[in-house]
């Protein structure tokens, strides 16, 4: 099918942007920032423009939105939607958790996702109403029911020091209410994670839809749930999102909505 073929661009280009970074990890020279504390390398421009050179090549008619040079137009009912580097921050620290994102959507609905998380060569990815997979291994999410017995991830928008919804109230109550609270500074991956059981729920302001696009197809396609904080479906290009193995779901919208 037509989706198999899209699925084998998107690995194709997430596996080449994956090897720049595992082959320049450590080695990151130049560093500018789009803002106080949002930080892009030269490894972010190599990687977009290897993608992008991928995608052109097979399908040059589809529209195309990345982070670092945005909205690339066409007119196609198809767009892809590229994080070349979700976790900048940790890479030029060389901390080891950070990935490719690459997902198609078409008539506004993802149909096909790929995260990519070279240091551990983790390919996770799914096709719509084909499951999700980490690479040939099918994936399912936890069966924890209770936020008391659930490992949640979060994270923090770059203009966490300005924001007056900055998500820490959020965090001190789940702090207080789940088992525990990771921040790792990737959401596909944290979103990811969730879909193969090893996290049970995360929640995030001020997100893009490059950052969330794949990870919600792998995730929903595992088993599990997104939505914006007050529960109602899932807009990629909102700025909140709250994901989760479903049997929280609730549980966490009404922490996220009880301010």
């Amino acid at each position: 099918m037509r989706e198999s073929s899209y699925l084998k661009t998107a690995v194709q280009a997430a596996k080449a942007a994956g090897a720049i970074q595992k082959k320049s990890y450590g080695k990151v020279r130049k560093i500018s920032f789009k803002g106080e504390i949002n930080l892009v390398t030269e490894v972010d421009k190599a990687c977009e423009e290897k993608i992008l050179k991928i995608l052109r090549k097979n399908h040059p008619d589809h529209d195309i939105l990345t982070e670092e040079t945005g909205a690339h137009l066409k007119g196609s009912d198809y767009k892809w939607i590229i994080d070349p580097l979700d976790g900048t921050t940790n890479y030029a620290h060389g901390y080891p958790c950070f990935c490719v994102s690459i997902a198609l959507e078409y008539e506004g609905r993802i149909i096909a996702g790929v995260v990519y998380h070279p240091i551990l060569d983790e390919l996770f990815w799914s096709i719509r109403g084909r499951g999700a997979y980490l690479n040939r291994r099918k994936i399912r999410v936890s069966r924890i029911k209770t936020l008391k017995k659930s490992l949640l991830a979060t994270g923090f928008a770059y203009d966490v020091h300005t924001a007056k919804n900055d998500n820490l109230d959020h965090f001190t109550d789940f702090l207080k209410t789940a088992q525990a609270v990771r921040r790792d500074g990737a959401a596909a991956i944290d979103m990811c994670y969730i879909a193969c059981g090893r996290f049970d729920g995360f929640w995030e302001l001020g997100l893009k839809p490059w950052d969330v696009a794949a990870a919600s197809l792998i995730l929903e396609e595992a088993g599990g749930r997104s939505t914006l904080f007050g529960g109602s479906r899932l807009d990629i290009y909102a700025d909140e999102i709250v994901s989760s193995n479903g049997f929280i779901h609730r549980q966490m919208v009404g922490i996220l909505t009880r301010r």
